[in-house]
């Protein structure tokens, strides 16, 4: 995950560069369930509402969650499938808040009503995220079900009015990218606390769908209207947080505005986001899926690391006997072709693995959803260093800065 408000805020007021610290644990995004309500065009579970079996149980999970604290896990985000579906959902919520993992619930929204509402706030979720896709129509048809639109967006506003921090996430496609400036101004008329922007991902029903993702210049523009955006909020004082997620090369897109707009404020950029270092699956970010098995990000569940059944988890992580674990956690990480040979490899870190394993059959080869041309990253048509040549962006005048 990119946190690109994070970034923002270091141009209008820059803060000391100390040493690169990794969090003691992993974040840990949990399937705790595949069953779901809605049938999305992108899901990477490829949920349906039906039971699957073989799920842990509430004990087993429990027993995974000791060995997570134990190991310095410091997040739990408890996902599905629809976490809502697990009748323990609330249990395992309210023990994990009483371990002190930061909680927060990844759902659709469909099934947040007044029903259930005072128990999603009783149960103090440091964060709640729902999914939407677009406005009305368009969110109904990535999500399979007329009225998952109203359903979800009614969930935001029951949060917003019962003090929860949301966020809406959005994954972009060519269907879907008109509607962008539509959602950031329903998330300031809406109160709604962080946006996230996920680029799509070849995995699940995403690998079969992924004709439609972005066309790359379509990508530019959107970025340059996230970075707009985030801009306008940080400079104008007011909080709200802008993440985007599975491109780490919005890292790099983010350099070269800075570069353009800010020129003052590139150096100090470029270090800060050296240090953040792009692409963790593997290291910083892990996966359980409900059947318990373990995967470098939530994208990779064709490819299981171990399973918490059989192993703990502390020791399935830790593992690099694995060659995908082993690559993932070398650094820096030796990857093929055009990022390998990058200018900026050290912020992107070589971008998103499983879409290069997807396309390619080699999880070393470089990412084919990189919006960057060779010119910008210094390479050439042969995968050879070449003079960087400047950013291409959307042309407006600098953004005031106020300091």
């Amino acid at each position: 995950m990119f946190r690109l408000t994070q970034y923002m805020k270091e141009i209008k007021s820059p803060t000391p560069i100390g040493p690169k610290r990794n969090p003691p644990g992993p974040v840990v995004i949990w399937n705790l369930i595949r069953r779901c309500n809605l049938k999305c065009k992108h899901c990477y579970s490829i949920s349906s509402d039906v039971d699957f079996p073989g799920e842990l149980t509430t004990e087993e999970v429990f027993d995974v969650m000791d060995d997570l604290k134990r190991f310095g896990v410091p997040v739990l985000i408890l996902s599905g499938g629809e976490p809502l579906l697990r009748c323990d959902i609330f249990d395992i919520s309210q023990r994990a808040k009483d371990m002190g993992f930061y909680v927060g619930l990844s759902s659709n929204g469909a099934l947040i009503d007044e029903s259930n509402i005072n128990d999603i706030a009783y149960f103090g979720y440091d964060y709640v995220g729902i999914s939407l896709d677009g406005i009305g129509a368009t969110h109904d048809a990535f999500r399979g079900k007329e009225g998952a639109f109203d359903a979800s967006l009614n969930a935001v506003r029951l949060c917003v009015s019962n003090g929860i921090k949301v966020g809406l996430r959005f994954t972009m496609t060519m269907d879907n990218q008109h509607q962008l400036p539509d959602l950031l101004n329903l998330v300031d008329g809406e109160g709604v606390d962080k946006f996230y922007l996920s680029h799509l991902v070849y995995a699940g029903r995403g690998n079969k769908n992924r004709g439609d993702d972005a066309h790359l210049e379509v990508t530019r523009r959107t970025m340059d209207l996230l970075f707009e955006t985030a801009w306008n909020y940080v400079d104008s004082g007011v909080e709200k947080e802008f993440v985007t997620g599975n491109n780490d090369a919005d890292a790099v897109y983010l350099l070269f505005w800075a570069r353009k707009y800010f020129p003052e404020r590139a150096e100090h950029l470029a270090a800060k986001l050296a240090q953040w270092g792009g692409n963790s699956s593997g290291v910083n970010v892990a996966n359980i899926d409900n059947l318990g098995n373990v995967h470098p990000d939530t994208f990779w569940w064709h490819y299981s690391l171990g399973n918490v059944k059989e192993r703990p988890f502390s020791e399935i992580w830790q593992d690099t006997s694995d060659p995908i674990m082993a690559g993932l956690k070398r650094h820096p990480r030796q990857i093929k072709g055009r990022c390998g040979a990058c200018a900026h490899f050290d912020i992107c870190g070589g971008n998103t693995r499983v879409r290069a394993l997807q396309l390619t059959g080699d999880p070393w080869a470089e990412d084919p959803a990189c919006y960057l041309s060779d010119e910008e990253i210094g390479v050439s048509g042969d995968g050879e260093r070449v003079a960087v040549r400047p950013y291409r962006g959307i042309k407006h005048e600098r953004p005031h800065l106020v300091v």
